[in-house]
């Protein structure tokens, strides 16, 4: 398997490796909140070519703490033991804020959502992260 671009990352700026055990789930969730938008935003941009506002719109809608709470409810069942527990280490974090127009339950499954997006992405574990993101969508009947 290729590495991945985390791997390819810190390579090139010569970052020693971490065990990512170690991360805080806030921290996997702030790694994985990124990497999940540029997923959703490279599916949207390759549906066609569009206004960016109209793609903005898209992806919001995909990407808002109420249906990442959503796709968690779809993927647990799928989850191996080892993601499972990632999940749930980013549910139960304590966060100080708050997404805007989300309730408390549906903000702690999107951070556990994200905390797994970044622990797949830091393991390199590229495709399953994708897998997992093409199930929700497909399950969800989600609008790309």
């Amino acid at each position: 398997m290729e590495k991945g671009i985390d791997s390819y990352l810190k390579e090139q700026f010569e970052i020693p490796d971490v065990d990512i055990r170690t991360y805080s789930p806030l921290t996997l969730a702030y790694i994985g909140d990124g990497i999940y938008d540029l997923v959703i935003r490279s599916l949207v941009v390759a549906k066609g070519n569009t206004r960016a506002s109209e793609l903005h719109k898209r992806t919001s809608q995909i990407v808002k703490a109420h249906t990442q709470a959503e796709m968690m409810e779809v993927l647990l069942p799928i989850l191996t033991e080892e993601e499972a527990a990632v999940y749930k280490r980013g549910r139960n974090a304590k966060s100080f804020t708050m997404a805007k127009n989300a309730t408390m339950s549906d903000y702690r499954k999107a951070t556990g959502f994200e905390a797994l997006m970044g622990y797949l992405y830091l393991k390199d574990e590229f495709e399953r992260l994708v897998e997992l993101v093409k199930t929700g969508v497909e399950e969800m009947r989600l609008k790309l």
